[in-house]
């Protein structure tokens, strides 16, 4: 796997406006975890990690117990996920996942963030395939042999480990992830990640040089604009000569 999901770190954060769109998309997404699977944390695992992932990115403790008590309301909006692949500047490999109330809105603002930086929309399954759908953990740990034994000892179908000065990363596939941390807290005890999540890590990359590189951070930034756009994975390698 190598250290491709680190490819995909977001630029946000930059501007209050930029924490504002953050605090939004994770109320959002906590608020139909909650919906979905329970409001208490120690009975819905997803609902968990979720408030752990927002608090390591500062989002602050009354947006999350808004979106919590929005939920326990029973009413509100009813959301439901939408993806969307295609091909970025450059001819690099997109995928654009979304939580919407309104597919048909939703679809029009993130083709129009296609059309007007030369990209194209595709249809499911575009380039889906040539991405590897995983869990991401990392955290502090220097025995990378205990750590996979316990992995293993738990019939986790672990897809890579690494260690690197003293943190452990485990890739292992999607569905594996409540598994995984499941494994590794019952091994170590309570284990604070350094990075908690699932991601689309693509199988190769794909160089932007040139005036792409514009337009490429052009195309994420409109995505990233846009309130009903939850994730933007790719395959891009940017080289800034």
């Amino acid at each position: 796997m190598g250290r491709a999901y680190q490819n995909r770190k977001e630029s946000m954060a930059k501007t209050s406006d930029a924490k504002a769109r953050v605090y939004s998309k994770y109320g959002r997404v906590i608020y139909m975890c909650a919906k979905e699977g329970g409001l208490d944390p120690e009975g819905n695992l997803a609902l968990r990690g979720l408030i752990e992932r927002a608090k390591k990115d500062q989002v602050p403790t009354h947006v999350i117990e808004k979106a919590i008590k929005k939920a326990e309301g029973g009413g509100g909006e009813d959301f439901s996920v939408a993806r969307y692949e295609g091909y970025g500047p450059g001819g690099c490999m997109v995928i654009v996942d979304c939580l919407t109330d309104n597919p048909n809105r939703t679809f029009g603002d993130v083709r129009q963030c296609f059309t007007k930086t030369k990209s194209k929309i595709g249809t499911e399954g575009t380039v889906s395939h040539m991405f590897d759908h995983a869990c991401i953990l990392v955290f502090k740990n220097d025995d990378e042999e205990a750590v996979l034994e316990a992995l293993l000892m738990a019939d986790v179908d672990v897809t890579d480990i690494e260690n690197d000065d003293g943190k452990i990363t485990v890739f292992a596939p999607n569905n594996e992830y409540f598994k995984a941390k499941q494994a590794l807290s019952e091994a170590f005890g309570e284990i604070d990640f350094e990075v908690d999540e699932i991601q689309f890590l693509p199988k190769n990359s794909s160089p932007i040089t040139g005036d792409d590189v514009a337009m490429f951070d052009k195309f994420i930034d409109m995505l990233n604009d846009l309130d009903d756009v939850q994730n933007v994975f790719h395959n891009a390698e940017v080289s800034n000569i």
